[in-house]
């Protein structure tokens, strides 16, 4: 190499989005839309009497270690939507800068939003460093879920080195309402007896809504598809978990997703379609 040359450097992606919605008289239209590659939204034909549902395509195929994403959905006093993921996401061995990702949802008065990504797999080797900021106004209802699996599973590779650090901070009219952080610096863990136990995949599952009490014995009472547990962290919050083997991961989230979506939000007791095609 030359004196003067540089050595040369990755390109990073640097994706974002802003979506806003609010009411009209036809029902929640599109009030703002920014868009930064390799991030795009795409607006599927909803299912007949559901809400506008917005796709989040990542058009990169995935994350490399450096790369990040800022993503912002604010919905108006009284407005209804759904936001999903095309895909599943997919965070890539990293040579060493972590991949990050940083959400903030926005819940006017009387609204109310489902945040449904589909799962994220994290390759052997990825560095995940992930937040999402929600702030919720009076009345507003939310149904967040995400979902990690540590590694390939369709391929039997297992999360071996890496790292994820991934935090929710849920704030209503009073202040903070729930704050929660998975720090694992080693995913030898994740073999550990005393850790995940081997577990493939581990998804959360948040509702934050009026009557949450009923809604968690409506969970307790389903067959169990995958270990997991059911709490309520405060009044009108419930919070679910579930970890094991990635499909049955997958298959428990959603259908606790489909019986919330009909319990908590008058929706059809199903998965929003981009999950099913």
């Amino acid at each position: 190499m030359p004196p003067d040359a540089s050595p040369s450097r990755h390109q990073r992606a640097d994706g974002a989005f802003e979506l806003a919605f609010g009411p009209s008289p036809r029902g929640t239209a599109l009030r703002h839309l920014f868009q930064q590659a390799p991030l795009r939204i795409l607006f599927p034909d909803p299912e007949p009497g559901e809400p506008p549902t917005a796709a989040i395509l990542n058009c990169a195929g995935g994350l490399a270690g450096g790369d990040a994403l800022r993503q912002s959905v604010r919905l108006e006093a009284g407005a209804r939507a759904t936001v999903c993921t095309a895909a599943a996401e997919k965070v890539y061995r990293s040579l060493g800068p972590d991949s990050r990702i940083e959400t903030t949802l926005s819940l006017g008065a009387g609204a109310w939003l489902e945040w449904l990504p589909q799962e994220t797999i994290l390759f052997d080797g990825a560095r995940l460093a992930r937040g999402m900021r929600t702030v919720l106004e009076p009345g507003a209802r939310l149904l967040a879920a995400e979902m990690l699996v540590f590694g390939r599973a369709a391929r039997g590779e297992r999360m071996a080195a890496g790292m994820v650090f991934d935090r929710w901070r849920l704030h209503g009219p009073e202040g903070l309402l729930w704050a929660d952080a998975l720090d694992l610096p080693d995913p030898g863990r994740l073999a550990s007896p005393f850790g995940f136990a081997g577990a493939e995949a581990l998804a959360t599952l948040l509702l934050a809504a009026p009557g949450v009490e009923a809604h968690r014995d409506l969970l307790r009472g389903m067959p169990a598809l995958a270990p997991g547990a059911m709490t309520l962290p405060r009044p009108g919050l419930l919070l679910a978990r579930w970890l094991g083997r990635a499909t049955e991961v997958r298959r428990a989230a959603g259908a606790a997703i489909a019986a919330l979506r009909a319990a908590a939000l008058e929706q059809p007791a199903r998965l929003p379609r981009l999950w099913t095609t």
